[in-house]
């Protein structure tokens, strides 16, 4: 018999709550072999006791958990952020999850403001590097508040870490088809090497050995200015793109547009063979928190997206199919052409899934 795949729920602050009860929701819909146990680390909880991640709670994921499900983390009520802060940066950092994964994927043409792009024209995916460069807000303040005040932030690149999420990008692209069945056939290396020449240089001679690894694969360069560019002009030129944390934060908001927004993006935190966590890429929204206008189809992909790297293809492939269906119909939210709340739109899509 199989085992049941445990996950921990965490839905986090503002809009948070709303949209990851509709991605649990298409999870029950699809009679997907999962256990779910939620778990209320949030700004409410931080602002009632102080805490927001228990001594022991990343251990304690690691060890019972084959995934987590998250949220969006931010609220005003905390100017200082620190409990997103120790929970989702220190999720990716002290569980080591080195690769986010985004993919980028049109669904339905009207949902793209390029003219004349079909949903076969988007499909790729961006792999950043998730656990160094200058989120690891290594730095600091002198003089702070007078005419002399120095900020220094420091970007982070080892070479271990730059090399296993080389690595993962071209496994991604080796083992990965197109949702067209297609193979993917280049991994493309964002940097801004001609500027940031240190880190630049690494990222430039590990991508360059690796991909003698992978002769199947052909290996790109762009610089991220560039790619910028070239993915507004031209996304269907892209297949796999690996770069380091802050491009790989601000290229896919970018791609994000190219899919509908943000309320449509999934992706994951992984550490291939252990706990990975996987969240949609919008933030917590705190204006329209409560109001039922969110789009939650970006947390419904998020856990089908899930489903799938638990090895549960066929529920994941059936509410990827159910959040089309509702593109397509517009049982939507306002955001993406429909007239739907937060909980119509995940209700339309759950009883689509059950069919």
């Amino acid at each position: 018999m199989r085992q049941k795949k445990r996950v921990a729920i965490i839905p986090g602050d503002g809009i948070g709550p709303e949209v990851i009860a509709e991605a649990v929701r298409a999870m029950q819909a699809s009679g997907a072999d999962v256990e779910l146990t939620h778990f209320d680390w949030s700004a409410n909880r931080y602002l009632a006791d102080a805490v927001t991640v228990p001594p022991d709670g990343f251990a304690m994921l690691e060890r019972d958990f084959d995934a987590i499900l998250l949220g969006a983390f931010g609220d005003p009520r905390v100017p200082s952020n620190i409990h997103a802060k120790e929970i989702l940066l220190g999720m990716r950092f002290k569980m080591d999850l080195y690769a986010n994964l985004r993919p980028v994927r049109l669904l339905d043409a009207s949902l793209c403001p390029l003219k004349g792009v079909e949903p076969s024209d988007i499909d790729f995916v961006v792999v950043r590097e998730n656990t160094e460069g200058v989120y690891v807000d290594a730095g600091g303040v002198f003089k702070q508040g007078t005419p002399d005040e120095v900020a220094v932030q420091e970007d982070i690149n080892t070479r271990k870490g730059v090399e296993r999420v080389v690595r993962y990008a071209f496994e991604y692209c080796e083992r990965h088809k197109k949702q067209d069945g297609s193979p993917r056939r280049q991994v493309l290396m964002c940097d801004k090497s001609n500027a940031m020449t240190h880190a630049g240089g690494l990222w430039q001679r590990v991508f360059k050995e690796v991909s003698r690894e992978y002769p199947q694969i052909t290996p790109q360069h762009m610089y991220v200015d560039a790619l910028c560019t070239q993915m507004v002009r031209d996304p269907r030129q892209f297949d796999v793109i690996v770069t380091n944390n802050m491009f790989g934060d601000i290229i896919t908001d970018l791609a994000a547009g190219l899919q509908g927004g943000l309320g449509m993006a999934a992706s994951g935190n992984i550490h291939p063979g252990k706990t990975s966590m996987f969240e949609p890429v919008h933030g917590s929204a705190p204006p329209i928190a409560g109001k039922n206008v969110a789009n939650p189809l970006g947390a419904i992909l998020t856990s089908a997206m899930m489903l799938a790297h638990l090895g549960l293809t066929q529920e994941a492939d059936e509410i990827e199919a159910a959040v089309l269906e509702a593109v397509r119909q517009r049982k939507t939210t306002q955001d993406v052409g429909g007239s739907l709340g937060t909980h119509e739109a995940g209700e339309w899509v759950a009883k689509r899934v059950a069919r």
